[in-house]
C-alpha cells in the first residue's frame, strides 16, 4: 500500500510551484520592473524575468501532472493557469487546493513521468528555437537566405538522427538512446554560447538536430509498449499534452526571454533542464525500465497502419513548417510585432492540452483513428487557408484555437496507427521513420515553401491544398486497406 503523505505528491508538487509563482511574478512586478523604469536598471527585469519563467514552466508542467494523476475537473485547469498571470491570486488559488488536498489523493508519482518530462524537454527544445534562431543568425552577420538554412538545418539532420535512433533503439534498448541524446543535446545548447559566425552556427545547427533526434523515437517506442491495445488513443493523448504544453511555453519563453537577453541564454536555460534530466535518467532508468532487448528486432512490413502513420507525421509537421515560416511575416504585413507570433502559437497549444487533458481525450478510444485523423487534418487544413484570408488579429486568435484542436485529434491517431502497425520487436525503428518524416515536413514547410511563391496568402492557401490532398488519399487508402478498429 502507498503510504499516505506519497498520494499527495502531485498536489503538493502543484501548490510549491503555485506559490514560487506567485511570489516570483510580485517581485517581477513589484519590484524589478519598477527599478527597470525608476532606477535606469533593466537587469533588474531580465533576471527577475528568467526566474520567473523557469518557475512558470515547473507550474505548467505540474498543473499536467496533476490533471493526469488526480484527474480534477477542468475548471482547476482554467483557474490554476489565470492565477499565473494575476498577482496574489497564487495564493488565493493554494489556500482553496489546501482546504480539498484530502479529496486529491493520488497513486506515487510513477517513473514514468520521467519519460514525459523528456518528451517535454525534447519538444520544449524545438518550440523554444521558433521565434529566435532567425534573428540570431542574422545579428551573426547571416544574409536572409543563409537564416532560413539555419532554421532548416536542425530539422533535416534531426532526420538523420532519428533513423539512426530507431534502428539503435531496437537493438539496444531505449535507456542508452536517451542518455547520449539528451547529454548531447543539453552540450549542443550551451555551445551556442560560443557562436560567433554563420558558418559556425551552420554547424551547431547541424548537430544539434542530429543529436537531439536521437531521444524521440526512444521515448516514444517505450510509451507505445506500455500502451494498452483499447485505450491507445487516450493515453497518446497524454503524450500529447507534454507536447502541447512544450508548444505553449517554448515560443512565448524563448521569445520574451530574448528581447531581454539573448538567444543562447534562452538556450542555456533549456540546456540546463536537460542536465537535471540527464541525472534523473542515470539515477531512476538506468537498469529498472529500459534493458536491452534480447530478442532480434523485425523488419516492418508495408501496411496502411504504418504508412497513414508515416503521412499524418508528414502533414502535421508541414503545417508546423508552414507556420514557423508564414505566420511572422502574416502577423508583421497586419502591422504587429514577432511576439504576436509566439502568442498565437502558445494559443494552439493551450487548446490541444485543454482537451488532450479532458474527457474529450475518450473519443479517440471510440472513434477509428481514421476518423479521427481526417477530422484533424480537416481542421488544420481550413486553419491555414483561414489565416491567409483573415485580416483580423482577434480573428486569428480564433483560428488557432480550432487549429489547436484540430491538432488535438491528429497527434494521438497518428501515433494509434504506429502503434496498430508495428510490434515491440519493430516499434524503434518505426517511431525512427516516424519522426523524420516529422522532420522532412518541417523542412519542406518552412524553407520549401520559400520557392513556390512570394505572396504569403498564397502560400497558406499551397499548405491548405497539400493537406487536403493528403488527408484524401490516406482516407482512401486507409478504408480500402485498413481496419477501422
Amino acid at each position: 500500500m502507498v503510504h499516505t503523505e506519497r498520494r499527495y505528491l502531485p498536489i503538493r508538487l502543484f501548490r510549491f510551484f503555485g506559490i514560487a509563482d506567485g511570489i516570483s511574478l510580485i517581485v517581477l512586478l513589484g519590484i524589478a520592473v519598477p527599478l527597470k523604469y525608476l532606477a535606469d536598471l533593466p537587469v533588474a527585469v531580465t533576471y527577475a524575468g528568467s526566474i520567473h519563467g523557469a518557475i512558470f514552466i515547473g507550474y505548467v508542467v505540474s498543473i499536467v501532472i496533476v490533471q493526469l494523476t488526480v484527474g480534477w475537473k477542468l475548471y482547476w485547469n482554467v483557474l490554476a493557469i489565470g492565477a499565473a498571470f494575476v498577482p496574489f491570486a497564487n495564493f488565493v488559488l493554494d489556500r482553496a487546493v489546501k482546504k480539498r488536498e484530502a479529496q486529491f489523493q493520488t497513486r506515487a508519482f510513477p517513473i514514468l513521468w520521467l519519460v514525459y518530462a523528456i518528451i517535454f524537454f525534447s519538444f520544449m527544445d524545438l518550440f523554444a528555437q521558433l521565434p529566435i534562431i532567425s534573428t540570431f543568425a542574422t545579428s551573426l552577420g547571416a544574409s536572409t537566405f543563409i537564416a532560413g538554412i539555419a532554421v532548416g538545418m536542425y530539422s533535416l539532420s534531426n532526420t538523420g538522427g532519428n533513423l539512426l535512433a530507431g534502428l539503435l533503439t531496437d537493438r539496444f534498448g531505449p535507456y542508452r538512446l536517451l542518455v547520449i541524446g539528451l547529454t548531447g543535446t543539453a552540450a549542443m545548447l550551451f555551445l551556442y554560447s560560443a557562436v560567433e559566425s554563420p558558418e559556425a552556427l551552420l554547424v551547431v545547427r547541424f548537430l544539434h538536430g542530429f543529436i537531439g533526434g536521437f531521444i524521440v523515437p526512444a521515448a516514444f517506442t517505450f510509451v507505445a509498449n506500455q500502451s494498452k491495445e483499447n485505450a491507445a488513443g487516450s493515453e497518446n493523448a497524454l503524450t500529447g499534452a507534454f507536447v502541447g504544453a512544450a508548444a505553449i511555453i517554448g515560443p512565448a519563453f524563448s521569445g520574451i526571454l530574448a528581447a531581454q537577453t539573448s538567444a543562447p541564454f534562452v538556450l542555456r536555460i533549456v540546456g540546463l533542464f536537460g542536465v537535471l534530466l540527464v541525472i534523473g535518467a542515470f539515477l531512476l532508468l538506468r537498469g529498472q525500465l529500459f534493458k536491452r532487448s534480447t530478442e532480434r528486432p523485425e523488419a516492418l512490413t508495408r501496411n496502411p497502419a504504418l504508412l497513414i502513420s508515416f503521412v499524418g507525421a508528414f502533414l502535421m509537421m508541414f503545417s508546423q513548417g508552414a507556420l514557423a515560416y508564414l505566420l511572422p511575416l502574416r502577423v508583421e504585413e497586419l502591422g504587429f510585432s514577432s511576439r504576436v507570433s509566439g502568442t498565437l502559437l502558445s494559443v494552439f497549444g493551450l487548446t490541444a492540452v485543454l482537451v488532450f487533458i479532458s474527457p474529450i481525450r475518450r473519443l479517440f478510444d471510440r472513434w477509428s483513428p481514421l476518423v479521427n485523423f481526417q477530422i484533424g487534418i480537416l481542421i488544420i487544413a481550413l486553419s491555414q487557408l483561414s489565416l491567409g484570408i483573415n485580416n483580423s488579429i482577434v480573428t486569428f486568435y480564433i483560428i488557432f484555437c480550432v487549429y489547436g484542436i484540430g491538432f488535438a485529434f491528429t497527434f494521438p491517431s497518428i501515433n494509434v496507427f504506429l502503434f496498430k502497425g508495428t510490434t515491440k520487436q519493430n516499434r524503434g525503428k518505426a517511431y525512427g521513420y516516424f519522426y523524420a518524416f516529422f522532420s522532412l515536413g518541417v523542412v519542406l514547410g518552412s524553407s520549401g515553401l520559400a520557392f513556390i511563391h512570394p505572396d504569403v496568402s498564397v502560400l497558406f492557401m499551397v499548405t491548405c491544398f497539400v493537406l487536403l490532398a493528403g488527408a484524401i488519399t490516406s482516407f482512401l487508402y486507409g478504408k480500402k486497406g485498413f481496419s477501422p478498429k
